[in-house]
């Protein structure tokens, strides 16, 4: 059984550096699984951030410290880690398009499940459960945009599907302000799980209209034909361990800082800042309009500039803005002005990091090897959030964020610069 892709090393020219230009050139099956991914990736994120929106009404209402309540957002985030790995292996052995189907279901049914618990016990267990299907959701349609893809515009396309994350960001505030706003906060963060529920529509889409890459097909029917499929474990043998220890250690660090900074300013802006849940909402808001942006900023920079460029750029940028954020005495004005940067350097780097891990590993282990390294990043970062909480009981929960924040972009930047640079790398069936 073969690690190595020789062919992997051949670059396809970029002649037309605008940022849509992929979406012009693609054909009419590309752009339904465009619009499936990133519809997709968008619910997903609204999926994960409702938890950390209700966070203070949990905290009130179960009578639960802001460590413990940070476990839960730890245990969905480890639980993602593994769920990508197996979701990622899976869509090596099954097909990215099933894989992708049947993780939107499942983590769908665990958010509903949420809305329904009667402790916080039962509700850790459900996010556990929630974050199986959230991590290998990303590791089938990461894999399944990334092949789908010509390679001159593959960082265009996947960053652009990972501007939607901030979308489904934004409607989970939305429905926060709206929510929050008609019903008394005990019964509000109940109908924000059930509406977390919706991706399941998503499936009757996907199952109608989207393929199959064809590099994937092929190398699947080859693998069938010799009996030769990969095992979970080839992504820790021979010249492909030092890039799944590498590209584990990048996930590691630009999710660390990111669940750091996304998980607990909600909660910094209503304790450090008095800001009312409904008053922090255009807060928020600058947040996630910076991270909008950042991502399509980021986008088109994984191609123009190379991946590694923008993670190195992004991660120092982070790092000077989350220490004006929480360390310096700002008016809130000026702290909402500040919430642009802050969302455009602390995720906008996503965008180059779908297309990053489809380049570093040949087709047979691509699902495998970048399920496990991006959910191994989601495990490690899981830390982050219980960290953070746990550190905020002694000191400031400003700093708290910003020490571990530091650390996190701090390793990313250390990873990422020992990587190769894969911009448009041409993939092919092996």
């Amino acid at each position: 059984m073969s690690t190595v892709q020789p062919a992997a090393a051949e670059v396809a020219p970029i002649e037309d550096s605008s940022l849509l230009a992929f979406y012009r050139d693609m054909n009419l099956p590309e752009r339904r699984t465009f619009w499936a991914c990133a519809s997709g990736w968008a619910l997903d994120g609204m999926d994960f951030m409702i938890y950390p929106l209700v966070i203070g009404t949990i905290i009130t209402l179960w009578k639960v410290d802001p460590g413990t309540a940070g476990l839960a957002g730890t245990v969905t985030l480890l639980a993602s880690a593994i769920g990508g790995w197996l979701g990622g292996y899976l869509a090596d052995r099954i097909g990215r398009v099933r894989t992708l189907q049947l993780t939107i279901l499942w983590f769908s049914c665990f958010s509903l499940v949420c809305a329904f618990v009667q402790n916080f016990d039962q509700l850790l267990i459900a996010r556990a459960l929630l974050g199986l299907g959230f991590g290998g959701e990303w590791a089938a349609g990461a894999v399944l945009m990334g092949e789908a893809i010509q390679p001159q515009y593959r960082g265009r396309a996947v960053g652009s599907v990972a501007s939607a994350w901030p979308v489904g960001w934004g409607l989970a505030v939305l429905s926060q302000a709206v929510l929050f706003y008609l019903m008394p906060a005990e019964v509000a963060w109940r109908w924000m799980f059930a509406i977390g529920a919706l991706p399941a529509l998503l499936v009757f889409f996907v199952r109608r209209h989207v393929e199959e890459p064809a590099i994937a097909a092929a190398t699947r029917a080859k693998q069938q034909a010799s009996g030769d499929g990969p095992a979970p474990w080839e992504i820790f043998s021979g010249s492909i361990l030092r890039t799944t220890m590498l590209a584990s250690l990048v996930a590691t660090g630009c999710q660390g800082g990111y669940y750091a900074i996304t998980f607990w300013v909600p909660r910094f802006l209503t304790t450090e800042r008095q800001l009312s849940i409904v008053s922090s909402t255009g807060y928020l808001a600058a947040l996630i309009i910076g991270s909008f942006v950042g991502s399509l900023v980021g986008a088109w920079l994984a191609d123009r500039i190379g991946r590694r460029n923008l993670f190195l750029t992004f991660s120092i940028g982070a790092i000077a803005v989350i220490i004006a954020y929480t360390q310096l005495a700002l008016t809130n004005d000026v702290l909402w002005l500040l919430g642009f940067p802050l969302g455009f350097f602390s995720s906008g780097y996503f965008s180059g990091m779908g297309a990053f891990l489809t380049e570093l590993y040949p087709t047979r282990l691509r699902g495998s090897g970048q399920g496990f390294c991006y959910n191994f990043g989601r495990a490690m970062g899981a830390l982050f959030p219980f960290l953070v909480g746990a550190l905020s009981t002694s000191t400031s929960l400003g700093n708290a964020i910003a020490i571990f924040a530091v650390l996190a972009y701090g390793l990313f930047f250390i990873a990422a610069f020992a990587l190769p640079e894969t911009r448009g790398r041409i993939l092919h069936p092996d």
